[in-house]
């Protein structure tokens, strides 16, 4: 049976606090959400395959997913694939 401590934790290296402030810049995503710039910049940074998420607003958005991809796109990086926890099991 796994536990929590067998979970990965992903860091905030150097690349993604770029990243980040390169999506809070870009006005792709706003100032006031920066813990969402900093969750898609950690998740994009370590090649995570998806990012699961309840927040509709600034993440699983398709809209806002559309612009995110093209500033993590030109800065080197591809997207992990945002969506709900519903939209992955295909519920």
């Amino acid at each position: 049976m796994s536990t929590i401590n067998d979970l990965l934790v992903l860091e905030a290296t150097r690349e993604a606090e770029k990243l980040a402030t390169g999506l809070l810049t870009s006005g792709v995503i706003p100032q006031k959400a920066v813990g969402d710039a900093a969750h898609i910049a950690i998740a994009t940074v370590n090649e995570v395959d998806f990012l699961l998420t309840w927040n509709c607003r600034h993440l699983a958005n398709a809209q806002v997913m559309r612009r995110v991809s093209g500033v993590c796109q030109r800065s080197g990086y591809d997207m992990p694939l945002i969506c709900t926890p519903e939209e992955l099991m295909g519920g």
